[in-house]
């Protein structure tokens, strides 16, 4: 199989740099020049660790030994050909983000006060809420500087967002959120300029951590640190973000889709989320609740419960800068803000069409280079519930389209937001139509029927995960699931399609920190330092179990091994280098980009 001689190669460098807006022969020059493995930023180089094993007291974090890939043969079932290192070919190289959360933490509409309440809604707040911004777009950096693979050198081609971009289906979250993935600048502050106006700085919401105070609670006693102004500068400053630098996929995920990912929206709820009163305590909470939420709607029950509510700022309710752009949005207020994205990184949509829109599908399918497809599911129960299911229709829809590429000869790779673990939710409205809801031995099954199926990419969990899905004839497909941006490791990933030359291929996943130090310094509140604290903290909230969430050594950075589903010689590598060309022009095109491929 060939690769392109001099003439094809100089043909499809001109063509790519015309359509790039690039000089031909500065194209040509890169797609010409040797590979260059990338010494950073994956964890394969280094990765982070607390700096001791005491499981109460506060700790800092330290910069570890880079961990190498870890060889899964549990699809596979025997030990691989040593000599497949010299033959491997890149057939993909993609990153892989989900549970980005950002969070709008000075929003009313949260419901931080029901924390003592019930433990279902400890993620209502976390140390970490108001660096969400700064997080994302370090962690945008990171991808950017793996934008060349660290196992072959080619060039990155395409990011799966697998769900929960916003934390609390608030529509300055999602555009933060979108903002932040394009590139440009972001203001994370939702209210008054010059000040952070939430539950974290008022004393009567004991049940949180308290920068400027944390005597005030159990943070004190653990050795959360005294951060005078941190909680300001968090909301207040410019955070500044590169931009993906290839063109990005999402799916909806439950806090996409339900408020604070477990309940349905109600109008008098967006009422709330855009008010001027935020609620400090639980009993004040169910207090405004019952105002909104009663049966009478007359002018008269209005006007009492206003200031019913007014009367009793002293127990529990604060007064809040409104804000009408913290409306909460509905699914197609979510596509629509996808379409509004700009053209570039594109595509246009990250995965839905304006088709999309005017039918209310909320799944896509694309081909993100010539021999893989994505499909993109929405897993997400619309009625109440964190964990989801598969819809009948969108699983007859799927099934059709495996068999499609199947004929089609495609590699397939499925995207959801919810995994194996979490695919059981079995609401149903109580009212109106429905369908049958699929659950995950059912879906699983479904997807070892058709061999082309190699992966699926989703999250939800929090937690580094890979599940294999062997099949009793050797066949088979790998689970991936990463971890989240908000809660510790804050780590998402890589994943490389590789042909081995020898009927078998591996899928190669690599985990990124973001990029901020792995040692915080006191008293750096740079949008870089923010980051970096905000690691701290979430490794240090031992109400969320961080540690776990890491996964194992099988989790993290791993060569998952499986049977060769295609006939992979169809693949000429004429064909990959054309490939290779396109991306690395894209790459280079971008603003900031370095000059030199692999660099």
């Amino acid at each position: 199989m060939p690769a392109l001689g001099r003439r094809a190669f100089l043909a499809a460098t001109a063509a790519t740099a015309g359509a790039f807006a690039l000089p031909p022969e500065f194209l040509a020059a890169a797609a010409a020049a040797p590979k260059v493995i990338p010494q950073g930023p994956s964890t394969l180089t280094q990765t982070i660790r607390l700096s001791s094993t005491a499981n109460v007291d506060y700790r800092t974090l330290v910069a570890a030994p880079g961990e190498p890939y870890v060889e899964r043969i549990d699809i596979l079932r025997k030990s691989p050909n040593a000599s497949r290192t010299k033959s491997r070919r890149s057939l993909g190289y993609f990153g892989h983000l989900s549970d980005i959360h950002v969070i709008d933490a000075q929003s009313p509409g949260r419901l931080e006060p029901l924390i003592p309440v019930s433990e279902s809604f400890i993620d209502a707040s976390r140390p970490q809420d108001t660096m969400t911004v700064q997080v994302l777009a370090q962690m945008v950096a990171s991808v950017d500087r793996a934008r060349f693979s660290p196992l072959t050198g080619e060039p990155m081609s395409t990011v799966l967002n697998t769900g929960d971009s916003a934390d609390s289906r608030n529509n300055l979250e999602l555009n933060w959120c979108i903002d932040v993935l394009d590139g440009g600048t972001v203001n994370p502050n939702s209210g008054e300029r010059g000040r952070y106006q939430g539950v974290q700085i008022w004393d009567d919401a004991d049940y949180v951590y308290h920068p400027d105070n944390p005597d005030l609670n159990e943070f004190g006693s653990r050795g959360f640190p005294r951060l005078p102004g941190v909680l300001t500068a968090a909301v207040d400053q410019q955070v500044t973000s590169v931009g993906l630098p290839v063109p990005w996929y999402v799916t909806y995920g439950n806090h996409d889709t339900l408020f604070m990912g477990n309940i349905a929206v109600e109008t008098q709820l967006q009422t709330w989320a855009i008010g001027d009163r935020k609620a400090a305590l639980w009993p004040a909470t169910m207090r405004m609740m019952a105002s909104w939420w009663g049966t009478n709607s007359s002018m008269f029950t209005q006007l009492v419960n206003s200031v019913r509510a007014r009367a009793e700022f002293a127990s529990g309710v604060h007064t809040v800068t409104a804000n009408p752009e913290r409306k909460l949005f509905d699914q197609l207020e979510f596509m629509q803000a996808h379409l509004a994205s700009p053209a570039t990184p594109g595509p246009v949509g990250h995965g839905f069409t304006q088709d999309n829109v005017t039918t209310g599908q909320t799944w896509w399918k694309a081909d993100v280079n010539p021999w893989v497809r994505v499909f993109g599911l929405d897993t997400c129960n619309q009625v109440v519930g964190a964990d989801g299911a598969v819809p009948q229709d969108q699983f007859d829809w799927l099934e059709t389209e495996l068999a499609q590429a199947t004929v089609d000869g495609k590699l397939a790779i499925v995207c959801s937001h919810h995994n194996s673990y979490t695919l059981e939710n079995v609401a149903e409205p109580a009212i109106g139509p429905s369908q049958p809801l699929i659950h995950a031995d059912e879906f699983v099954a479904m997807l070892n029927r058709y061999p082309n199926m190699i992966a699926w990419v989703n999250g939800h969990t929090h937690i580094n995960t890979i599940t294999p899905h062997p099949t009793d004839d050797g066949g088979g497909f790998w689970e991936i699931t990463t971890a989240s941006c908000v809660d510790f490791p804050q780590q998402q990933q890589t994943i490389e399609i590789v042909d081995n030359g020898d009927g078998t291929m591996s899928l190669f996943t690599t985990c990124l920190d973001h990029d901020s130090p792995a040692v915080w310094t006191q008293g750096d509140y740079s949008q870089v330092g923010i980051a970096s604290l905000s690691r701290e903290l979430a490794a240090n909230a031992w109400q969320f179990q961080p540690l776990p969430r890491m996964g194992s050594v099988l989790d993290r950075n791993c060569e998952l091994l499986m049977r060769a589903p295609i006939d992979l010689t169809r693949i000429t590598d004429a064909e990959l280098e054309k490939e290779s060309i396109k991306n690395t022009a894209r790459l280079l095109a971008r603003p900031d980009a370095d000059g030199a491929a692999g660099q």
